[in-house]
């Protein structure tokens, strides 16, 4: 049976991070510890961020592998970070809520959607960063169908 895209154990609250490098580390982590990915996936999410900034407005980040990056994808996984205190992605702009995505095939794509219509609307973010449970966070993403 596949994974779930987005368990318990994929979201971190209140977390305390000191820069963008640790921040996607940190969301890659999630996916390697729990199964989604290999370890090399991690730096492909920090090749990405070369390339372009996975910061999307809205104090959200969505670190994500290069292209190239399929083989080293398991299962299809996002993991949630909080940084209630934010942290510097570059250019100024704060994050607040780091989305690792991990995705197999094309899965990605419907994940993709998802997540950018829940973090389109500002109160959404803020709801994300003010979650007291990690249940909070995967009702937000579970009311998108």
């Amino acid at each position: 049976m596949a994974k779930e895209v987005l368990s318990k154990d994929n979201i971190h609250l209140n977390v305390s991070l000191s820069g963008k490098e640790e921040g996607i580390r940190y969301t890659g982590g999630i996916l390697v510890d729990n199964g989604y990915v290999e370890a090399s996936y991690v730096d492909k999410m920090l090749e990405r961020e070369e390339l372009t900034s996975t910061f999307m407005g809205n104090h959200v980040a969505i670190p994500h592998g290069t292209e190239d990056s399929k083989q080293a994808v398991k299962e299809t996984g996002i993991s949630v970070v909080t940084v209630p205190d934010g942290v510097e992605f570059g250019d100024g702009n704060i994050v607040k809520v780091l989305i690792g995505i991990a995705g197999k095939g094309d899965e990605h794509l419907e994940v993709l959607s998802k997540i950018a219509i829940v973090l389109s609307e500002e109160e959404n973010v803020q709801k994300i960063v003010d979650a007291e449970s990690k249940e909070e966070v995967i009702r937000l993403f579970d009311e998108v169908n």
